[in-house]
């Protein structure tokens, strides 16, 4: 039996299958938790949500774009329980106006409710329940919220607004578990005041989040911690675990030792017992990474995890490249964050498509299907799975008749056969229909 190479059709465009994710019980139950609808006779939070993220999947560089596209996609409201389009006007309220602590608490119901599905617990050792990646990146602005990204400029100018987010993953699921939208302007540490890790964590981050005071309390707690050293760091070594003689080029492990790592709290000097790894990669560049994880991980082990690190910013580049992060539909604070999140819970839902039906295929080119075909009545699982490669029609178009109204047969086979050769002898047998039909040319033709 052959295989199966259709595309069904289905009764609901793709974007409404992927809203469809979206538990409209918690969606109302936040509702009315922010009462997001208050002073809103007809643009809805559903409606403001949708329309939001309409632009979001198809990459829209204005509120003018948005309102267009959903013109066209008028036919389909129906089924995103839409009315009618908003105006431009209102939309621009809504984005102003509206409350970012509603898309905030949306995003985090939607995690807590699809991790389950996107973990991977089993590549975690028994000594941690998860391991979490931890980093940020600025986000440009044309105007002046949120200020403090860019340089001084020499025409004594002033800087561009910029927005920071900072953003803890889970190194196996890929999706935001807490995130923080801040000034650019605000440091990398700062972030890890309002960020509380469970007991049994492993945290790797940068050394621009390295707090010494802090990673005592962390010790003292079973958190554990991966980052690299600063170089002003003082210690103290203790022991020495390793001393290898790297030939020329080889990378692997140079150094590790036991230190105590010299710092001051109340303007007393304390210690902290940590390692510390030296390693020097496949081009000669070396790294000097400290930890709590005294006989938890091996050497390599911490510098494995510390290149799992990397794994973030690829997520901040799909965030930027797949999403449109470079216009935003409001100049104030609360739009900014609104669009924000709202690009967050684009990329959640995407990943856990990609997870379930493709999860060979890069996050870019599901992304980019899904925008081509977003309003197209297609099975949105079938067509990430790309396996099935055109549409089969099940009869064959035998509407067209000829000139005496007898329907024509269309063939199955597009081959023109090759003309019979005639044996030496053989009368040629001529067709009278074929004939007919060249005399009734002669004849129409005059």
């Amino acid at each position: 039996m052959g295989k199966n190479t259709e595309i069904s059709f289905v009764g609901q465009p793709i974007f409404s299958q992927i809203i469809s994710l979206i538990d409209k019980k918690i969606f109302s139950e936040l509702v009315r938790k922010h009462q997001s609808d208050r002073y809103y006779k007809e643009f809805r939070t559903w409606d403001h949500f949708i329309s939001l993220m309409f632009g979001i999947f198809s990459r829209c560089d204005s509120i003018s774009e948005i309102i267009d596209g959903l013109r066209g996609f008028s036919g389909k409201l129906e089924y995103l329980q839409l009315d009618k389009v908003p105006a431009k006007s209102t939309f621009s309220d809504g984005m102003r106006n509206r409350t970012d602590k509603f898309f905030e608490e949306l995003y985090i119901s939607l995690v807590e409710i699809y991790s389950v599905f996107l973990s991977d617990s089993s590549k975690l050792g028994k000594q941690f329940t998860q391991m979490l990646l931890i980093d940020s990146t600025t986000i440009r602005l044309f105007s002046e919220v949120l200020k403090g990204v860019g340089r001084n400029r020499k025409d004594d100018g002033k800087k561009k607004g910029g927005a920071k987010v900072h953003m803890v993953i889970d190194a196996y699921q890929q999706i935001g578990l807490f995130i923080a939208i801040t000034a650019a302007r605000v440091h990398d540490k700062k972030f890890l005041d309002i960020f509380e890790p469970k007991p049994y964590s492993l945290l790797v981050f940068d050394r621009a989040y390295n707090h010494y005071l802090r990673f005592a309390k962390w010790t003292e707690n079973n958190i554990y911690f991966i980052t690299r050293k600063k170089r002003n760091a003082k210690y103290r070594i203790i022991k020495v675990l390793q001393d290898n003689n790297l030939m020329e080029k080889e990378q692997g492990v140079h150094q590790e030792y036991l230190i105590e790592m010299i710092y001051k709290e109340n303007n007393q000097e304390k210690t902290l017992l940590l390692r510390l790894v030296k390693y020097v990669d496949e081009k000669g560049r070396k790294y000097e990474f400290i930890s709590n994880c005294i006989n938890e991980l091996s050497a390599l082990e911490i510098t494995a995890c510390y290149k799992k690190r990397w794994d973030i910013e690829l997520l901040f580049k799909k965030l930027k490249q797949n999403f449109q992060l470079h216009y935003f539909y409001g100049e104030n604070e609360t739009a900014i964050r609104t669009q924000i999140w709202c690009t967050l819970i684009a990329q959640l839902l995407i990943t856990l498509l990609q997870r379930q039906n493709a999860p060979r295929k890069a996050f870019s080119t599901v992304a980019c299907t899904i925008r081509i075909h977003l309003i197209s009545m297609l099975n949105i699982k079938e067509l990430i799975k790309g396996e099935n490669r055109y549409y089969k029609k099940d009869k064959p178009f035998a509407g067209q008749l000829d000139l005496f109204g007898n329907s024509i047969p269309i063939r199955k086979d597009r081959k023109r056969r090759p003309p019979e050769k005639l044996k030496r002898g053989q009368p040629m047998q001529v067709d009278n229909n074929e004939i007919f039909n060249i005399e009734l040319q002669n004849v129409m033709s005059g």
